[in-house]
């Protein structure tokens, strides 16, 4: 074999190396990834809102040893706890030794997906059908929601202080829901308009029943069968519709993609796909050198905001709280403390390059995507992580032999996203963005490699100890 030149032996000291990572991946590291992929595919399933991802994560972690806060009790080195607000957000600690105000290890991620939410009076009856009036939640391209099987999730809450849990479209045997749309013999003024006004908010309507009550007298018997229907299974009346929280979200599961079954296909991948990592590594960490926090929140996807979102004071109480249980301060705890905001990027898609800029995107496969900054155009919106910090999380994942690369969220004119970085910074956290790349986000079947959500959860695991 010839001896390399001086240029060449340059080259592989200088290049920044970008060879596929599973070119030479062993047997063993790829049962580890699809065993845990197939742990997270089961998580994905029962959690297909923020809700329910509350309720599950609650499950894995009270058998880590969790347990709920009590603010009665002082809380010592390995303690583990968990803060539910509302529901809907949750966070996770474990006790370290080091005392809060020398920080605190954070993974930040969120629970919430694109959706469409059931108005307030949804029900009604047109041309002998009865359906449902939606207002879509969070970025999503409303072609993409017409024809497909979809489900009934949420809660009804009555005047009476109790709540009725609903959950109908996953399994096997329950009937399912669906937007419908012109046939093409018909959609000739339709296809005239543009795609993102191919099919319009007020167009998302539910297909939900057709047979009527069967009484002649009365009017609207479609409806009324429908509203007898849910009153027989749930004790509701339309009224109670007013202070319901339903969710309509694709009836599908996750499944593996690709005849190597190296992808998985999923509704919900954005942002569970790193919230699950996230909790993983929480539930394996015993005795940490500093405390660590996992807080998974909701209302991401449409800015943070409200009581359950990063943009409230949630993360800043539960740090005050453990604080001032040690006696320390917590505005001290916080600007020494370290977050991975855990949220996705968009992985290069082969059929859409162009939208991209080839060589700061995230692909599939190269692991998990540190993410600098997010934002639109002129980094507007975002949280631009410093010099020092991601030099300090490279040299963790190097150090830890984690495979990881860099990427931006599209073209700088044409691209643009906001995660809950910007939030978890504005307390004086050190923080960056850092997750799993992700084809066709925001879809209700998303796409994303069993090896990205492997690393990811091995980043977590390592920045918690």
């Amino acid at each position: 074999m010839a001896e390399k030149t001086v240029g060449e032996k340059l080259k592989e000291e200088l290049f920044l190396k970008k060879e596929n990572p599973l070119k030479n991946i062993s047997d063993e590291k790829w049962e580890k990834v699809t065993a845990f992929a197939q742990d997270y595919k089961a998580f994905l399933a029962k959690a297909k809102t923020e809700r329910e991802a509350v309720k599950v994560s609650i499950e894995i972690a009270e058998k880590a040893g969790f347990k709920p806060f009590d603010a009665a009790k002082k809380y010592v080195v390995g303690d583990k706890y968990y803060v539910n607000n509302r529901g809907k957000s949750i966070a996770f600690v474990v006790v370290g030794k080091q005392p809060a105000d020398s920080g605190l290890q954070i993974t930040a991620a969120h629970i919430d997906s694109p959706r469409m939410d059931l108005k307030p009076n949804p029900l009604y009856e047109d041309s002998d059908l009865a359906l449902f009036k939606t207002h879509y939640y969070g970025g999503i391209k409303k072609y993409q929601w017409t024809t497909i099987p979809l489900a009934l999730h949420g809660v009804f809450a009555k005047k009476d202080g109790s709540v009725v849990e609903v959950n109908i479209g996953e399994d096997d045997s329950d009937p399912c829901f669906v937007v419908t749309d012109l046939l093409p013999h018909l959609a000739q003024e339709q296809s005239k308009r543009t795609l993102n006004d191919g099919i319009r908010g007020e167009e998302l309507n539910i297909l939900i029943g057709s047979l009527p009550f069967k009484d002649d007298k009365a009017s609207e018997l479609v409806k009324l069968n429908i509203l007898k229907i849910l009153n027989e299974k749930y004790g509701v009346t339309e009224a109670d519709f007013l202070s319901a929280e339903l969710e309509v979200v694709p009836a599908v599961k996750p499944r593996d993609i690709g005849l190597d079954r190296s992808l998985i296909g999923a509704y919900g991948h954005d942002d569970r796909v790193c919230a699950y990592p996230a909790l993983a590594a929480i539930c394996e960490i015993e005795v940490p050198e500093k405390t660590a926090l996992c807080v998974l929140a909701d209302k991401e996807e449409t800015g943070s905001d409200g009581n359950t979102g990063l943009a409230s004071d949630f993360l800043r109480f539960v740090v005050r709280d453990l604080a001032e249980m040690q006696g320390v301060d917590y505005t001290v705890a916080l600007r020494n403390s370290k977050c991975l905001s855990a949220d996705v990027n968009a992985g290069l898609d082969p059929t859409f390059k162009d939208v991209m800029e080839a060589k700061n995107a995230a692909k599939l496969n190269y692991g998990a995507v540190i993410t600098k900054y997010t934002g639109a155009r002129g980094k507007s919106d975002t949280s631009d992580a410093s010099a020092e910090y991601v030099a300090y999380v490279r040299n963790m994942l190097d150090s830890a032999g984690i495979t990881w690369q860099t990427g931006e969220l599209g073209r700088v004119d044409l691209g643009g996203g906001g995660t809950v970085a910007l939030y978890v910074a504005n307390m004086g956290v050190d923080v960056v963005d850092l997750g799993v790349p992700v084809l066709s986000m925001h879809a209700p079947f998303e796409v994303v490699s069993k090896f990205d959500v492997y690393e990811t959860y091995r980043t977590m695991l390592e920045f918690c100890k």
